[in-house]
C-alpha cells in the first residue's frame, strides 16, 4: 500500500501535469493578428461605418416623406437630396452625415430629424480587400464584418490551378507599418484545413504567388 505522504506527492505532480498540458496547447488559427475571437471590449473598440463612393443611404426625415428619399454615394463623394445639393458624404459615419442634413435643412424645415441607414455597403477604396495573382477573377472586393480568408477566396472564384496556395501572403498595414503574413491557403482549400481560416481586416491585400514547375 503507498504511504499517506507518497499519495500526496503523487497527487501534485498529476495536478502540476494537468497544468502544463493546458498551458502548452497548440492554437487552432494561425497567429496572424486580428485572427484572434474579438473579445466584448475589443469589438467596442471598433471604428464606426464610415460611408464611401457606391453605398446606398436610406435618408429618412421624420415627418416629412417628401424630404426622405435614397440616394447612391457619387463617385466624388457627394449627395444630393431634396432640398440639399451637393453634400459631402465619403468619410463620414451614418450619424454624422444624419447631423449635418439636419443642419442644412434646418434654412426650410423647423427643427428636422434625421436618420441615414447604409443599405448597400460599398465602403471606401482603402477599406475593400484586395485579391491579386492567381485568383480565378482577381479584384477589390468589398470588406464585410467578420469576413475569412475562404470568404475572400469564394468572392474571387477560387484559386487557379497555377496557384502556388501555401505560398500566398497578406499584406496588412499595423499601426502605420506594412507588414507581410504568411497564409495556407493549399491547406485551406485543397484539404479542408479549417485550422488556416484566419480572418481578414480592412485594406488587406492577398497575394497568390504562381507554382514554378
Amino acid at each position: 500500500m503507498l504511504s499517506a505522504g507518497y499519495k500526496k506527492i503523487a497527487g501534485i505532480l498529476v495536478v502540476i501535469g494537468v497544468m502544463f498540458t493546458a498551458g502548452c496547447s497548440t492554437p487552432s488559427e494561425m497567429a496572424v493578428p486580428g485572427d484572434q475571437a474579438m473579445s466584448t471590449t475589443d469589438a467596442a473598440m471598433l471604428p464606426l461605418y464610415v460611408i464611401g463612393p457606391g453605398d446606398t443611404l436610406n435618408v429618412f426625415v421624420w415627418g416629412d416623406s417628401e424630404l426622405s428619399t435614397e440616394v447612391v454615394v457619387r463617385p466624388d463623394g457627394l449627395i444630393t437630396t431634396p432640398l440639399v445639393e451637393d453634400m459631402p458624404a465619403s468619410g463620414k459615419t451614418p450619424t454624422d452625415l444624419a447631423r449635418a442634413l439636419e443642419g442644412r435643412l434646418s434654412k426650410f424645415v423647423k427643427s428636422p430629424k434625421v436618420t441615414v441607414s447604409v443599405t448597400n455597403f460599398v465602403g471606401r477604396y482603402t477599406e475593400q480587400v484586395r485579391v491579386v495573382g492567381q485568383a480565378s477573377q482577381p479584384q477589390s472586393i468589398n470588406y464585410r464584418e467578420g469576413m475569412t480568408l475562404l470568404d475572400a477566396i469564394i468572392a474571387v472564384g477560387g484559386l487557379t490551378e497555377f496557384a502556388a496556395g501555401n505560398k500566398a501572403t497578406i499584406v496588412r498595414k499595423v499601426n502605420g507599418k506594412t507588414t507581410q503574413y504568411r497564409v495556407r491557403l493549399g491547406d485551406l482549400i485543397r484539404e479542408g484545413d479549417i485550422s488556416a481560416n484566419v480572418k481578414m481586416l480592412p485594406g488587406d491585400v492577398l497575394i497568390i504567388p504562381e507554382t514554378w514547375f
